[in-house]
């Protein structure tokens, strides 16, 4: 009987290494092309932040209650993704400060190294709570898809699919080229192996009713308080443009924005939701204010709280 193939240290040290080299040069692309965006539009900006300072309060702080539910909604979605009960208390926390870990680390890594790491110190073995990740990742993303479609009907015009190029059937071609590629290498046996092992976690989580009811309600509310937070400080700044309309923009452009590895959509986000707005007719300082609000409720309130809570948790041994 063969041994499979390890990888030797130092070559998985390299591969480390040239994925946070890549990582780190798009992240500062990113970040330069935010800062001559800003730089060129800073009237706006300035303007927006002004119009800010001086927004209705009330909804702002209808705003902050918005964010605060986000991190409870994750972890019922996530206490949904597994079958074994999770302690309640140090789940919302992990939440908590997987969401100020994510705004440190691109493409979702933060949260995902967070979560991974309660659910192995919960019992979990690392098999197992990789995959319940990837459940939780799969149902907010149908939840996400649901939304849009059911939208996008109420707000005819607001999302225009865009011309494809010539360049597309290429796109495609290189796409199955990649598959094809994918399924004769050897990572296609441990590639099969966990999608075996994800598809047996769906089937648990779904024999099992109340647990279901967690994943996907807990889906849907994350989602939707996340939309509940922007709209509330759009009706803060005045922004012209109604609730449902506000929520298909959000969704539309944080999808689009995950296709960005940034820390936390930082810079991505910002300038998809921006665009998105001032397309949807919003006056461009009324659409910077927008922005600034959600990200200060959603980002820059919560991330100093969440590294200590991330902290105290490491420290207790509960990451």
């Amino acid at each position: 009987m063969t041994t499979p193939p390890t990888t030797p240290p130092g070559l998985a040290a390299a591969l480390g290494r040239r994925r946070a080299y890549w990582h780190a040069g798009v992240c500062l692309v990113v970040l330069v092309g935010l800062a001559y965006l800003a730089r060129r539009h800073w009237p706006a900006l300035h303007t927006g932040a002004v119009r800010l300072a001086v927004a209705d309060q009330g909804w702002l702080l209808a705003g902050a209650a918005a964010a605060v539910g986000t991190w409870a909604a994750s972890a019922v979605a996530q206490q949904g993704a597994v079958v074994r009960r999770l302690p309640g208390g140090r789940l919302v926390a992990a939440q908590f400060a997987a969401g100020a870990a994510n705004h440190v680390l691109p493409a979702g890594l933060g949260a995902g190294a967070v979560n991974l790491r309660f659910l192995m110190r919960c019992g979990l073995p690392a098999a197992r709570s990789a995959s319940a990740l990837a459940v939780k990742a799969t149902a907010g993303g149908v939840v996400r898809g649901v939304l849009i479609a059911v939208l996008a009907p109420a707000c005819p015009g607001l999302l225009r699919i865009p011309n494809l190029s010539a360049g597309a059937p290429v796109a495609v071609l290189v796409l199955a080229v990649l598959v094809v590629v994918l399924v004769r290498s050897r990572l296609w046996p441990r590639c099969r192996r966990a999608l075996a092992t994800v598809l047996a976690d769906i089937r648990a989580v779904h024999a099992s009713p109340p647990r279901a009811a967690a994943l996907w309600g807990g889906s849907a509310a994350f989602t939707a308080l996340h939309s509940l937070v922007l709209i509330t400080v759009t009706q803060a700044v005045e922004l012209p443009l109604s609730p449902a309309r506000v929520t298909l923009l959000y969704l539309a452009a944080s999808s689009a924005a995950a296709l960005l590895p940034t820390p936390g959509g930082i810079g991505s986000l910002d300038a998809a939701l921006a665009l998105a707005f001032t397309a949807a007719g919003a006056p461009a300082a009324a659409a910077a204010s927008a922005v600034l609000g959600y990200r200060l409720l959603t980002v820059w309130l919560p991330l100093v709280p969440g590294l200590v809570v991330l902290g105290v948790l490491v420290r207790r041994k509960a990451l």
